[in-house]
This record gives C-alpha cells, sequence and structure tokens, in this order.
C-alpha cells in the first residue's frame, strides 16, 4: 500500500519582505504546490494522500483562499485526508466549519474531525489525532491511540501535528508528543504509520515516524523544505495479541516538489573583487522570480567598492523576488581612501565639503554621525561619477 504524506500548506501566508507583485506570485505558488502534490500522487502510483495539519495559515483566512483552496483540491485525484492544526484548529471559528468551505468540499476530501477510523479500503485505514483548539491540554497524539484498538492483518495509518517530546524548548509543554507512548501503539498495533505536520522541514523521527515538511519553503531557517513523503506500508504477519502487529515492512523515500526557496548566505567583503565574487554568485543563482535572499555583509570597503556595492544589491532587488539585508547578521562599514578622494575629482567649495566628509568618515563606524557622513560620501561619489552622463559638470570642474 502506497500513500502520500504531505502537511504545513499554509494557504494564505504572507511575508513581509516581498512587495506587491511578488506576495502574489508566492501566494499563486502555494496553491500551485496542492496541484503538483496531486500529480505526485498521481505519478507514485498512491492510493491516497494525508495532510498533517496547518493547510491553512490561520482560520481567519479571506474567501479568496478558501476557495482557491479547494480548487486545488479538487485537482488531487486519490482521496485526500485533512487533519486541522494548531494554525487551523477545529474550533467554533474553524475554516473546515465555514459555510464556503463545507458547500465547496471536492468529492474524495475529507476533514478528519474526530478519532474514529475510516477505511480507505478493506485492510487500509487512516486516523486523525485534530487540534480542538490551539491550545490542546494534552497528547493528542496518546488521546488518539487509547481509542483505536489493534488491527491485525492490515495497515493503519494517523495523521497528527504538532512537536514530538525529544529535544523539544519546552518539556513541559502539555501538547508534546510523548516518543515512549508512540512506540508502545506502534508495537501493539494500534497503528502502523505516524504522519506528523509542524515542523517544515522533512525529518525522520523513527522508521515510522516522518515529519513531512511544507511543499512549499516558508522562511530561511528551514533545512530540507518543498519535499513531500511517498510512503510503501505493508501488513505484518503477526497478530494485535502476540504484540507484533506493527511488523511489516515501512519505506519512505522524499519527494522535492518545491518551486520556491529562501537563501540566507554571508559574506566578508574586504575590496572591489570581493564585491564582483558576490555579484557572480547573485548572477549565478537561476529562476530568480522564485528566489528570497537575505544577505548578511561583513567587513570594510573602500568607498568606490561601496558604491559597486550598492548597484549590485540595487539590481538584485530588482531581479529577485526578495532581498533583504539582515542588519542583526552585518557589520559592514566604508573606509575611504586615497583613490576615492582621487576619483571624486571634485574642487572648489565640492571638494572642500567632501574633504569634511572625510574627516567626518574616520570615526567609530557604529556611530550615526560617522555612518551618515559615509552614506553622503558614497553619494557624492555616485554623482560624480555619473555627471556627465547626466548632463553634469565633469569631473574636475567646480
Amino acid at each position: 500500500m502506497r500513500f502520500l504524506h504531505t502537511s504545513d500548506w499554509q494557504l494564505g501566508l504572507r511575508r513581509y519582505f516581498l512587495d506587491g507583485e511578488a506576495q502574489a506570485r508566492y501566494t499563486g505558488g502555494r496553491f500551485d504546490a496542492v496541484v503538483r502534490l496531486g500529480e505526485l500522487a498521481r505519478d507514485e502510483g498512491c492510493e491516497f494522500v494525508v495532510a498533517a495539519g496547518d493547510l491553512f495559515e490561520s482560520n481567519q483566512v479571506d474567501r479568496r483562499t478558501v476557495l482557491r483552496a479547494l480548487d486545488a483540491m479538487a485537482a488531487v485525484a486519490v482521496p485526500l485526508f485533512l487533519l486541522p492544526g494548531n494554525h487551523d484548529p477545529l474550533d467554533a471559528a474553524s475554516v473546515y466549519r465555514s459555510a464556503d468551505f463545507t458547500a465547496g468540499l471536492p468529492d474524495g476530501v475529507r476533514v478528519l474531525d474526530g478519532y474514529e477510523p475510516v477505511e480507505v479500503r478493506p485492510g487500509v485505514e487512516v486516523a486523525g489525532a485534530p487540534w480542538p483548539t490551539r491550545h490542546p491540554r494534552g497528547d493528542l497524539v496518546a488521546e488518539a491511540a487509547a481509542a483505536l484498538p489493534p488491527l491485525a492483518g492490515g495497515v493503519r495509518v494517523l495523521i497528527a501535528h504538532g512537536r514530538v517530546d525529544a529535544g523539544a524548548p519546552d518539556p513541559d509543554e502539555p501538547a508534546l508528543i510523548r516518543l515512549e507512548a508512540v512506540e508502545r501503539a506502534l508495537a501493539e498495533g494500534r497503528y502502523h504509520y505516524l504522519a506528523l505536520g509542524d515542523r517544515h522541514s522533512a525529518t525522520r523521527i523513527a522508521e515510522r515516524v516522518w515529519y513531512s515538511g511544507t511543499p512549499e519553503a516558508t522562511s530561511f531557517d528551514e533545512e530540507r523544505p518543498g519535499r513531500a513523503l511517498v510512503v510503501d506500508l505493508e501488513p505484518g504477519s503477526g497478530s494485535a495479541a502476540a504484540g507484533s502487529a506493527a511488523a511489516g515492512s515501512c519505506r519512505v523515500e522524499e519527494r522535492r516538489l518545491g518551486a520556491w526557496r529562501f537563501l540566507a548566505e554571508e559574506r566578508r567583503l574586504g575590496g572591489e573583487d570581493d564585491v564582483l565574487d558576490l555579484e557572480g554568485w547573485l548572477e549565478s543563482l537561476d529562476d530568480k522570480t522564485r528566489v528570497v535572499l537575505r544577505l548578511s555583509l561583513v567587513g570594510e570597503l573602500p568607498l568606490h567598492a561601496r558604491v559597486r556595492l550598492d548597484e549590485v544589491l540595487e539590481r538584485a532587488g530588482e531581479r529577485f523576488a526578495g532581498l533583504e539585508l539582515w542588519e542583526a547578521g552585518s557589520d559592514l562599514v566604508v573606509v575611504p581612501d586615497a583613490l576615492d578622494r582621487d576619483e571624486l575629482g571634485l574642487g572648489g567649495y565640492a571638494r572642500a565639503a567632501v574633504e569634511r566628509l572625510l574627516a567626518e568618515s574616520q570615526g567609530d563606524p557604529h556611530d550615526a554621525e560617522t555612518a551618515a557622513a559615509r552614506d553622503a560620501l558614497a553619494l557624492a561619489y555616485r554623482l560624480a561619477r555619473a555627471g556627465p552622463e547626466r548632463g553634469r559638470p565633469a569631473r574636475g570642474s567646480a
């Protein structure tokens, strides 16, 4: 038996660092990913798809998002099982209970709203551990397992959402999934694979316990986003009473699905050659309209190299989906040198003003007045260098 495991679609997600046009493409890309999930399920011969929570960014998504989501789900040609997660819990305001959603729910799409298992075909079942609120007071996976009788001679997939207790930052969080209880339930045959959502990177927790990750990247700290899992699961020959109902084979393979990339890059810059290397790297990245960059720049640059850097970044901002200069990871200072003074080539009052700015720029690089002086020098440099092309006086004139 083969099925597709996905989660964390987060339809309706907005990113503050994307402008209107890029945000629209990013929004559309997340719906496109759902359609590609259906194509992948078909190509891989999957019997059904399980979607383990956070399929909407929140229960407050707009009507357009709901209707586009329904259209994307309709393109999945095999049964699709949806689980409410912490972003879209099954509370009174749940998107899954809204009139638009319930009226337009495609055939073959089912929301798992309780622990009762659903038979896909004889010997194959799907069960869920839906989030009833954003803050459940217990381990929902353990509660679901307690409600599921052992199943011998078949396979059952349990769909859940949340963090496991191993390595959790808050080990006392009541909703943590306790791995010891998971292993016990697997051994008892209460379920044979635990399909998890919440972590955005495809992650193996145990042989039969996986996070699928999000089908499209959402941030810079995700290790392996943009994936879905193809799972082959076969029943064992043991009986539940003998404690071997979980025996049998399980094989999980990752499939790359995402089209968007979030790249974080740190560069140490010491001169114009380093700026040229950065420019070459930016140029080498393909599909720029679906790449979001976070650049951390450290080091010291002369004025002429800083101006070249500004030009490189300006062009990159127009070509990539998003470009963020991460101040928390940057410590780049401008140190004007003799070449900068010579290349400015100014005379009279203009030269006197530049000499004053040069003097003021020698202070603490983190001081506001020093930084302002260096910014002013950079502007003067760009204007002086562009003078003849813009009809300004040529270099050397007052």
